[in-house]
């Protein structure tokens, strides 16, 4: 198979030396790519310079912003034929777009000006001389709900990550995930159960859970199983 993986934390710019993040590692999507490659499957890896990275993976292209994300999976998925896409990247669901000293910031609502017009983060760098800073914050796209629109035949697995919720309520956010974004599968995991190598996860398709791990390598034998299985059934079907 010719697989594309995601994985890391997208980063955010407040200014040309500060920005927002989040926690991800990408330690799940750099151990997927590397048991998918000993599997003999060709692999495309699109993270970020600080995330973890896969041994042997020759096709590796970095990003920083979700916006970078965005245009090199358009550039990928348009231009190549993916059999899956595994996208493990935890991206920022918000922006920087402005950005405001407490005393700006009061003068501004003072005149009645739209605090939300700007729409391009263009600061160079924020004084550190202010002592209180309001950060204006904009949507970001969400990038897995564009990955069917630019390839529809690729085999889509995408993530959903909670933090300490009751199993019920973790499998059912997840298949709202699957069907909103289009997923073929989604690996449902929460964030109290992951620690070092040890990974809990449920893999769902539409039909329900389909598999369950508990390690990183567990996870990404059932994330290939299940997507060679799909394949074959596919092919036999033709």
């Amino acid at each position: 198979m010719k697989i594309l993986i995601t994985a890391g934390g997208t980063s955010e710019k407040i200014d040309q030396v500060r920005s927002i993040t989040n926690h991800s590692t990408g330690s799940l999507g750099k151990r997927i790519a590397e048991e998918m490659q000993a599997y003999g499957h060709e692999i495309y890896y699109v993270t970020t310079k600080v995330a973890a990275q896969p041994v042997g993976v020759k096709q590796i292209f970095y990003i920083e912003s979700t916006k970078d994300l965005q245009n090199i999976l358009e550039k990928l998925l348009t231009t190549q034929t993916f059999d899956a896409v595994i996208h493990a990247m935890a991206v920022s669901d918000f922006t920087p777009v402005a950005q405001y000293s407490k005393e700006k910031f009061q003068q501004t609502l003072a005149k009645g000006a739209d605090i939300f017009a700007a729409k391009e983060n263009t600061e160079t760098k924020i004084s550190s001389n202010t002592d209180h800073l309001v950060l204006i914050l904009e949507k970001t796209p969400k990038i897995i709900q564009k990955i069917k629109k630019w390839q529809p035949e690729t085999l889509l697995v995408g993530f959903k990550l909670l933090v300490d919720v009751p199993k019920e309520e973790l499998l059912a956010v997840a298949k709202k995930s699957l069907v909103k974004n289009q997923a073929d599968f989604v690996l449902a995991n929460d964030l109290a159960e992951i620690s070092g190598e040890q990974h809990h996860g449920y893999l769902l398709d539409k039909t329900g859970v389909v598999a369950q791990a508990w390690t990183k390598k567990e996870i990404a034998v059932i994330i290939e199983t299940a997507l060679k299985n799909f394949l074959k059934e596919k092919k036999e079907h033709k």
